[in-house]
C-alpha cells in the first residue's frame, strides 16, 4: 500500500489571480446583483494599471444599482436578438459561433474532465466559462493544481488569442458603463497573464 500523494500547494499569489479570474467569470456570467455590487463597491486597488482599473470599477459599482446593472448586461450580452457584444472565442476568432475553437475547447475540457453544468446552455467558449475555468485550474477546483505549464498551455490556446480583444471592446463598448470598468480590468489582468506566461520557461 503506497503513501497517499501531498496535494500541491497553492502560493498566495497563485489564488489571488485565480480569485480575480473567478470575479471575472461571476460577473460576465449574469447581471450583478445587489450583493455583488456591493462587494464590488468596496474593492481597492494600487497605482499599477490593474490597480487603477479596480478602483474605478469599484467607484462605478458604488453609483451603479441592480435593475442599472441588468439593464447594462442585458443591452451588451442579450438585447434584441443578440447584444453589443458576443462574447465568445468562436466568434472573434472566426466570425460565427460553434466553430472549430469551441470544438478544440470541449475537447481539452473533456480531457481534464470538466463538464458543462446541466442547467448551463452557454456554449463553452463563452468568456465568462473561460475565466471560470482557469481559476479553478489554478487552486486545483478540478483535480489538482495545474501546474504552471499546464496552466500556460490553456492560457495560450484558448484565452490568449481574443480575450484581450474582447476585454478591449467591453471597456469601449456604446452601452457599457460599469462593464467598461470591467474591461479595463480584464484587459490589463490579460495583459499580465500573458506577460507572465511569456516569461515562463517552457
Amino acid at each position: 500500500m503506497s503513501a497517499a500523494q501531498p496535494t500541491p500547494s497553492v502560493s498566495q499569489e497563485d489564488r489571488l489571480r485565480a480569485d480575480l479570474y473567478n470575479y471575472l467569470g461571476l460577473i460576465l456570467s449574469a447581471a450583478p446583483d445587489g450583493l455583488l455590487l456591493s462587494q464590488t463597491a468596496g474593492l481597492s486597488g494600487d497605482d499599477t494599471e490593474l490597480g487603477q482599473a479596480i478602483g474605478r470599477l469599484a467607484e462605478c459599482a458604488r453609483t451603479t444599482t441592480a435593475p442599472q446593472a441588468e439593464r447594462e448586461f442585458n443591452k451588451l450580452f442579450i438585447g434584441l436578438g443578440r447584444g453589443e457584444l458576443l462574447p465568445y472565442a468562436s466568434f472573434y476568432l472566426t466570425g460565427f459561433l460553434h466553430e472549430k475553437p469551441l470544438a478544440l475547447l470541449r475537447s481539452d475540457l473533456s480531457a481534464r474532465r470538466i463538464e458543462r453544468a446541466p442547467n448551463v446552455y452557454e456554449p463553452e467558449d463563452n468568456i465568462a466559462t473561460l475565466m471560470e475555468v482557469m481559476g479553478g485550474l489554478i487552486v486545483g477546483r478540478f483535480s489538482n493544481p495545474a501546474t504552471i505549464e499546464d496552466q500556460k498551455l490553456f492560457f495560450n490556446r484558448h484565452i490568449a488569442p481574443w480575450a484581450g480583444l474582447f476585454f478591449a471592446d467591453l471597456e469601449t463598448a456604446k452601452t457599457a458603463m460599469m462593464f467598461s470598468a470591467v474591461g479595463s480590468v480584464g484587459k490589463a489582468f490579460m495583459q499580465i497573464e500573458r506577460e507572465a506566461f511569456r516569461l515562463t520557461p517552457a
